[in-house]
């Protein structure tokens, strides 16, 4: 498939996983956000630190998912998003989150109030949590297409986990990929929790 074919083919599928979770009922949708935090609690076991995000609108999981990591004193942080003057997406800078402290972003996004760490503070994090739209058992991410993730994901430390928040019909056998494409070892499900995949390794010298 071409570049070209690839970008279409991830276009259609965004908007038919994005359909999808518009019609999710909230009580089902509050239930599984429920057994997501219950997941993720047990998932960070001695975690120090984890980069992880706020759900927000139709995507799987909740705050409680973080209220529970930090209640254990466990130090999250969440990105923040920023661009070049021109749009460009920049890796994810990133900001400590607390309860009732964040402000509004772009993208209807929430996010920490400076000061901020750098993107490479992401290779602090003894585990990565990223939204996604799919997975498939490869590995290969369908995430909303900016490309902030694929730019910061790299800086992690090698052999930390990077999983993936999708609801169980969510992970799918084969979704289009690109050479960019940063790979996800774990997905985690509401049903089904943890799932290891066969995940390749990017090339470190592709470009994002």
């Amino acid at each position: 498939m071409t570049d070209d074919g690839v970008a279409a083919a991830k276009s259609a599928l965004r908007a038919r996983m994005l359909a999808a979770r518009r019609a999710v009922p909230p009580q089902v949708h509050d239930a599984e956000a429920r057994a997501l935090a219950g997941h993720l609690q047990r998932l960070a076991g001695g975690a120090r630190m984890v980069c992880a995000y706020l759900p927000v609108g139709d995507e799987p999981g909740s705050a409680a998912m973080l209220d529970g990591l930090t209640q254990r004193g466990i130090r999250v942080l969440l990105p923040v998003v920023r661009t070049e003057d021109d749009g460009t997406p920049l890796a994810l800078m990133w900001g400590d989150y607390r309860t009732g402290s964040l402000v509004p972003a772009r993208f209807g996004l929430l996010e920490p109030a400076p000061p901020w760490l750098p993107a490479e503070a992401l290779a602090e994090a003894d585990l990565v949590v990223v939204p996604a739209l799919a997975l498939d058992r490869r590995g290969a991410r369908l995430g909303r297409g900016a490309g902030f993730y694929d730019r910061s994901l790299l800086l992690r430390r090698p052999q930390i986990p990077l999983v993936a928040v999708v609801r169980d019909e969510e992970l799918l056998d084969n979704l289009p990929a690109e050479p960019h494409d940063v790979p996800m070892t774990h997905a985690l499900m509401p049903g089904k929790g943890l799932v290891v995949l066969e995940c390749r390794q990017p090339d470190s010298g592709s470009s994002t």
